[in-house]
Parts: structure tokens; sequence; C-alpha cells
């Protein structure tokens, strides 16, 4: 299997808070994410909260991005904080998963205990087409897989330094839709609540630099992309193909009948 970037390699590169920038799918779409792999991309995360993923969907987009030519891992953002979800992702090949609403410790070391075998964890053996990928060892699954949680609501934020701190967590990703209704913002783009925003990002990034792991966060386009890596966060996501897919699709309907844009 030729691919660009191997899940050990990845995992180290994130783990050593390494600058590293993927793309946010919502598509059930194989074609396309074999496409998306071979940008350039250091992973394509696929949606299974919000995006239009069935598991068969989840598994063929993770088969796509592993094809001759990509550049990019798999990576998923499982349903919710669940053993049988993050199993599911895991077996399925993803090198890492995203566990949405983090509020606690407790809620971070749960999501730790999934990703992990027994005696470190609770994950069930049954790695599928993860041990062609990985392998069937428990101690090369531990080193190659990644987890992350989402800080995204009001207690993930106060609870941020402790969440970091949780052994075995690698990093946590920062929902800026949610965050920024968790802390009074009218819509997920309410511009009166930008002070508090950033505040809440720099506590965020601070926190996971202070217990030396990752800090991702997730972007409307590459060049916010490009702000947040330069302030320290250490991975970022842009997001996302059905959103670009109508926006490139209107640009060219304009340019078409000589609108101005």
């Amino acid at each position: 299997m030729a691919t660009g970037r191997s899940s050990a390699e990845f995992t180290a590169a994130l783990r050593n808070r390494e600058q590293l920038i993927g793309y946010w799918s919502l598509l059930d779409s194989p074609i396309a994410a074999e496409r998306l792999a071979r940008v350039g991309y250091d992973y394509l995360a696929f949606d299974a909260q919000h995006g239009l993923f069935g598991y068969q969907g989840l598994l063929n987009n993770l088969l796509a991005t592993d094809t001759k030519g990509s550049t990019a891992v798999g990576m998923v953002r499982v349903e919710a904080n669940d053993l049988t979800y993050i199993g599911k992702a895991l077996d399925a090949g993803a090198t890492a998963v995203i566990v949405p609403l983090i509020d606690t410790a407790q809620d971070a070391a749960d999501a730790v205990c999934a990703v992990r075998y027994p005696p470190l964890g609770r994950r069930s053996y049954g790695p599928m087409r993860a041990q062609l990928r990985i392998g069937p060892d428990p101690a090369d699954t531990h080193e190659q897989t990644a987890v992350l949680a989402m800080i995204e609501t009001a207690d993930g934020l106060a609870n941020v330094e402790e969440i970091c701190a949780t052994p075995g967590l690698d990093g946590v990703y920062v929902g800026p839709s949610d965050l920024r209704l968790a802390i009074g913002g009218a819509s997920s783009t309410d511009p009166s609540v930008q002070d508090e925003f950033e505040q809440a990002l720099t506590r965020v990034r601070e926190a996971a630099e202070t217990a030396g792991i990752a800090a991702g966060i997730h972007n409307a386009d590459g060049a916010s992309a490009a702000r947040r890596l330069a302030e320290g966060f250490t991975f970022a996501t842009v997001a996302a193909d059905v959103v670009h897919l109508q926006h490139i699709a209107t640009s060219h309907l304009q340019a078409a009948r000589g609108e101005a844009r």
C-alpha cells in the first residue's frame, strides 16, 4: 500500500507537536477522498458526528485515503465518546479519532481508555482492517493510534488544563462554532464575542503547550488555518468539502454570467 505517510510517522509528528494540516470531509464520496488524499494534506478528517457517513461509507473513504499517491492518513470524528463508536472507527483503519463534547478530565480519560487495549484500556480486540495498516499487536497500535479531545463547551474550556493533563491524551481540538456559542455568541460566527473567543483559544493553546500535547483547530479556509498555526496551534484543519463545493460552483456560475464577485 503506497501511502505518503504512515500512521507511525503521522502519530509521531502529532505527538512531537509538529505542524500538520488537514482537510475536513462531510460527504460520503470515496472518489473525492481519493483525489483529496493526493493534494498534499497530512490528514483527511471524516466527520461521523455531523457528516453524511454511515459505517460502510466511513470504511470506503478510509480505504480511498490509503490509495497510491496519497500523502494523508485518515482521521475520524466519532459520533460520541463511546467505546463502540471509537472502536469501530479504529478497526476500520483510522489513524486518529477526534472525540466530541469532552467536558472533564474524566471524559478525556474515558476516550483514552476506548483507544487502548487491556490492560491499559477497554478497547475490544478485533482490528479487522486496522491490522493491515498498523499490525495486530496492541503495542504497535498504541504507538501509532492517536486520540484527540474536542474543546467546544463551557465546561470543556473551564476544565481545559485538567483535560490536557490526562495521561495518554495526544491532543485537543477546538470546535470553534460550538465554542463561540458556549461563551455567549448568538450564532456560530457572532463577532460580538470575538475578544472572548480569542481569549478562549489562547487558553486552550497554552494549556496544550504546558501539557506537551498537540493543539488543533477547525478553520473555514486556508488563510485562517495559516493564522492559527502562526499563533501556536500545532495542527489545523481546512473545512469542508460540501461548503467548498458550493462556493466554487457559485464562483464559476457568477463568472459565466459575467457577474461581479
